[in-house]
């Protein structure tokens, strides 16, 4: 789901928190060691967020804020602030040689330049918080 998160809108957060779970409080952020990801590049995205990112010149970042039940990733286009809401039961990531993760939700997908050790900490804290909190798998039981 692609909103846009510029404004406080009630319906918008009511769906946002449907769908990834209200924002950690003070204290389980502390817990966590921080919620948030450094500032990630985009090197390649699908179509309807590239339709966003051209229409102006400034480099295209995002980060990523964990939920309880998955991440959202924000990125800035003109004077907005757009929001990829990616619940962990559609969640995938994929790690390529070059260091790059690419992150997938439906049609949607973003791959993010892996070239700092923050960047790396921060993915295998996430994919950890994944495996604690994602629904159970049929193959599981």
């Amino acid at each position: 789901m692609l909103l846009n998160v510029s404004y406080n809108n009630k319906e918008i957060t009511r769906k946002i928190d449907e769908e990834v779970g209200k924002p950690f409080t003070l204290k389980e952020r502390f817990a966590l060691n921080g919620i948030g990801s450094p500032k990630l590049f985009i090197v390649d995205c699908s179509i309807e967020i590239k339709n966003l990112l051209i229409l102006d010149n400034n480099t295209n970042t995002c980060n990523i804020e964990l939920r309880p039940k998955g991440i959202i990733i924000r990125f800035r286009s003109l004077l907005e602030t757009f929001g990829l809401i990616i619940p962990y039961y559609k969640f995938n990531l994929y790690k390529t040689d070059l260091g790059l993760y690419t992150i997938y939700r439906d049609q949607y997908f973003i791959k993010i330049k892996s070239d700092t050790k923050a960047i790396q900490k921060f993915f295998t804290k996430l994919l950890g918080h994944r495996a604690d909190n994602a629904p159970t798998n049929i193959e599981d039981l």
